[in-house]
């Protein structure tokens, strides 16, 4: 399995949560709060809890706890980021949630709001609205005072969206989590584009049975993507933005406004010819990962990563398989890798070197051929 490295460690917990006062103000937590204020109306008589737990988690708290099998994709070290055997950097702030569901059952509460906001770590694809570091919202009711179904969760998304994203068209699909009963997925229309904003669900009994409380307990899950939620609210189409330092963009990160776009920084498009092997994962999110890797203090100058074309070994041209020596079972890949930072413009020596670095990290043959325009 692989771990972490001690500097890989470090470089993470030292990334900025910008859920967290105590690193500085910014309009993630305008959203918490109004959240917060928001479910706080609606349930007067429902205690809130409000947690903030170390990033670093217990691997049964990320996973068994919230009813994961073993077996499970996510699972996996290219999904999920290893400390230890016992020990991962939390992959959603819904972590927080069974040491929380065990605390309550020791306490005298009997209906109770949990609220869980953080940084969490994940493999993702690069692009407009993805991050490998995402912010989330964990909302737990948990009650045995009150019978929570279907009826009270459609509730809670109504307020959700309309406290957010007033007069927005919404939608729910079904959804299926290990920690839910119900599921659905909830989304936005942005333009003619449905986007994800959170998934939610009926807490599933066996997650409350495992934290120690017993069939008089119903309740509610939802988790919202905080960053999502903030770039639909002010019109963001860069997800990068939200940790610019340019004063022009990170002035705006204080209040929930619309967004006024500052000068644009053109584009920077190279195109590689890369050889994978008959194996190898060329998901969006395994290769964004190695992308941001790669690149590691320049990672935000990446805006996208796509597949443009994949050919087999079988598929391509003898003249092609012998300039790139390829062997039976390998692949080539059409990579379209566009670079530009929100706060300066590129040189060619910048972009081309950004663009090796990229190359190195996904290129698997022989011959080490890059392709640019």
């Amino acid at each position: 399995m692989s771990v972490l490295t001690v500097e890989e460690l470090h470089a993470a917990l030292a990334l900025r949560d910008l859920t967290d006062p105590a690193q500085g103000p910014h309009a993630v937590q305008l959203i918490v709060d109004s959240i917060r204020t928001s479910l706080g109306a609606a349930w007067p008589y429902t205690e809130i809890w409000t947690r903030r737990d170390h990033p670093v988690v217990p691997l049964a708290d990320n996973y068994d706890n919230l009813g994961y099998a073993t077996d499970a994709v996510t699972r996996e070290a290219r999904y999920t980021r290893y400390i230890s055997d016992t020990e991962v950097l939390r992959s959603h702030t819904s972590a927080m949630i069974p040491p929380a569901l065990r605390e309550l059952a020791k306490s005298d509460a009997s209906d109770v709001l949990m609220i869980c906001a953080g940084i969490c770590y994940r493999r993702d694809s690069v692009d407009w609205q993805h991050t490998g570091t995402p912010h989330q919202l964990d909302l737990w009711r948990i009650s045995r005072n009150v019978t929570l179904g279907e009826p009270e969760l459609e509730e809670m998304i109504a307020r959700l969206v309309d406290t957010i994203l007033p007069g927005q068209t919404y939608r729910t699909v079904p959804a299926v989590h290990p920690y839910t009963i119900h599921g659905r997925q909830i989304d936005v229309l942005l333009d003619d584009q449905w986007i994800e904003i959170g998934e939610c669900g009926v807490a599933a009994p066996h997650v409350l049975r495992m934290a120690g409380l017993d069939e008089s307990w119903t309740g509610l899950a939802m988790g919202p993507g905080l960053d999502r939620l903030l770039m639909l609210r002010k019109g963001i189409r860069d997800i990068r933005l939200l940790r610019s330092t340019e004063p022009r963009v990170a002035s705006q990160m204080l209040d929930l406004l619309p967004y006024k776009p500052v000068s644009s920084m053109p584009p920077v498009r190279r195109d590689l010819s890369v050889v994978v092997g008959a194996s190898a994962d060329v998901s969006a999110e395994v290769l964004g990962d190695k992308v941001r890797a790669a690149l590691g203090p320049d990672a935000d100058a990446a805006e996208s990563l796509e597949v443009l074309g994949e050919t087999s070994y079988d598929d391509l041209p003898t003249a092609a398989r012998e300039r790139l020596q390829l062997t039976p079972g390998q692949r080539n890949l059409l990579v379209r890798l566009v670079l530009r930072p929100v706060d300066r413009t590129l040189t060619d020596a910048e972009a081309n070197s950004l663009r090796d670095k990229v190359y190195r990290a996904l290129h698997e043959g022989p011959v080490m051929e890059l392709i640019a325009s």
